[in-house]
């Protein structure tokens, strides 16, 4: 039985899949009509919607007999999502990849497979949706464009699922999204024992921005603001925006003193692009630090909760020193 490689963007493509918020839920109608529809078109007994996680496959929508998770060590549909056609196998039993596979072999005695990798943003193959039969079976050119056209109303689906976890100004996370990748992070940080920072950032006299210049200029400040958290944090650093002119960043394998520089490089990245610009206002910020504690922030609600105070301390402090003396 030969075993599934990994795809080179695999932690990428998790955490998409995590932002998604749909793995170990319940079966939902918006993909189950599709994999009524396949089967019915096919005329296979099953037709399923699989998502690929860490370590398992998880049926998110089958028609046909039900299927419980299974590994990903001897799942078909970790091999379909290491490449961008549809994998076709006419009868398992033949197929020196599959031949011994436990799904060929015992329950539930799979023969033919057809599965069509489900493809999200910048090429991240989520999972499948794929044809089982206990029956080998041919498929033809017209089949396979059939299959297409059926998976792409899942990635339909799934794009407005990502929608809805996306800050469509700004294109970063909005807080749902937010606050799902970051309780994983949470979770691997505490099994791994690695420190990771929250800062929640709060932009200083933004509705004066809105007042004096209007609210497209406000837009332009708040996306300023976006690109230049992405400009100065890491590609693995988590960022989002939690609604108005709150931002938040999740800082992973970094300690106190390592965050305090990040803080210190994006100030400084502030001032030059104010000093570039000139727009007749100053982007300025306020920000809460929180460094996780893995006895006393049990959740990422935690934290964001102990940084919006942290946050607050800091903007008096701003404030104070602004005061004429």
């Amino acid at each position: 039985m030969e075993i599934p490689l990994k795809p080179d963007n695999e932690t990428a493509r998790l955490d998409t899949l995590h932002s998604l918020n749909i793995l170990d839920t319940a079966c939902e109608e918006r993909f189950d009509r599709v994999t009524r529809l396949a089967k019915r078109l096919f005329d296979v007994p099953i037709a399923v919607v699989t998502l690929i996680g860490q370590e398992d496959v998880v049926p998110k929508s089958c028609a046909g007999a039900a299927l419980p998770p299974v590994s990903r060590d001897i799942s078909l549909c970790a091999h379909a999502i290491l490449g961008d056609d549809i994998l076709v196998v006419p009868d398992a039993r033949l197929d020196f990849r599959f031949h011994d596979n436990p799904l060929v072999t015992g329950e539930p005695h799979l023969r033919f497979y057809a599965g069509c990798p489900l493809t999200l943003g910048k090429g991240y193959k989520l999972g499948t949706l794929c044809l089982i039969d206990t029956q080998p079976r041919s498929f033809s050119a017209e089949d396979a464009k059939l299959l297409r056209d059926l998976a792409a109303m899942v990635e339909q689906e799934m794009a407005a699922l990502k929608m809805a976890t996306m800050d469509e100004m700004t294109h970063l996370s909005n807080r749902r999204g937010f606050e799902v990748l970051a309780q994983q992070a949470i979770h691997v940080c505490k099994r791994l024992n690695t420190p990771a920072s929250l800062l929640f950032f709060d932009l200083n006299h933004f509705k004066a921005i809105n007042d004096t210049y209007g609210h497209a200029e406000g837009d332009r400040a708040l996306g300023t603001f976006a690109d230049l958290l992405r400009e100065v944090l890491r590609s693995s650093d988590l960022i989002g925006r939690l609604g108005g002119d709150e931002f938040v960043a999740m800082l992973v394998n970094s300690g106190q003193s390592e965050t305090q520089a990040v803080i210190a490089r994006l100030r400084q990245a502030v001032e030059e692009r104010n000093d570039r610009e000139q727009r007749g206002y100053r982007i300025c910020f306020s920000v809460g630090q929180v460094d996780l504690d893995p006895a006393r922030h049990s959740s990422i609600a935690d934290m964001l909760a102990q940084g919006d105070m942290e946050m607050y301390r800091n903007k008096q402090e701003i404030k104070a020193q602004q005061r004429p003396h």
